[in-house]
């Protein structure tokens, strides 16, 4: 029986309670996801790809229905390449929706084999971005609610405060 996998993309600068929110939600539905961490050559993240990698394996605690792998160019491609058919993405706000409503229709576009699903972010999480987390912490703010142990002691050492 072929096993049901999904892709689940962003950048994940870095990874948040949101994210791992909509990740456990997925393996509800999957046998496995891919966490695909998308490498945006134009884009300079606060963290590497290597850093937002470990930090997303760590705070999965190294579960064997998680793959963290990286992806750069379009994403139909790499869902192909790695035999998946579906892709999650998370919703927070109508804002979202209309930008994720577009990148669906132009991939099932480009592939009619693959489908989108979107999965409300948790009431506890649908303010949380990771823009805001990188803003908040470097200005000294406390953000261990809102991001995984690794995530806040790495956010910190990017951000030393006086």
């Amino acid at each position: 029986m072929r096993q049901a996998v999904a892709v689940y993309p962003g950048s994940f600068d870095p990874v948040t309670y949101g994210h791992l929110d909509i990740l456990s939600r997925s393996l509800e539905l999957f046998d496995k996801v891919i966490i695909a961490v998308a490498l945006n050559i134009e884009k300079t993240g606060l963290f590497t790809f290597e850093e937002r990698s470990d930090l997303i394996r760590a705070s999965v605690n190294h579960n064997d229905r998680i793959i963290v792998d990286s992806f750069h160019g379009l994403l139909v491609d790499y869902v192909k390449r790695v035999n998946a058919r579906f892709v999650i993405r998370g919703l927070r706000a109508m804002s979202d929706f209309e930008y994720e409503f577009q990148m669906a229709s132009m991939n099932r576009n480009l592939d009619t084999d693959m489908d989108t699903i979107f999965m409300m972010t948790s009431k506890d999480y649908f303010f949380v971005s990771s823009r805001t987390i990188k803003e908040v912490a470097s200005f000294g703010g406390n953000v261990t609610e809102f991001v995984p142990e690794a995530v806040g002691k790495a956010l910190k050492e990017k951000f030393p405060q006086p």
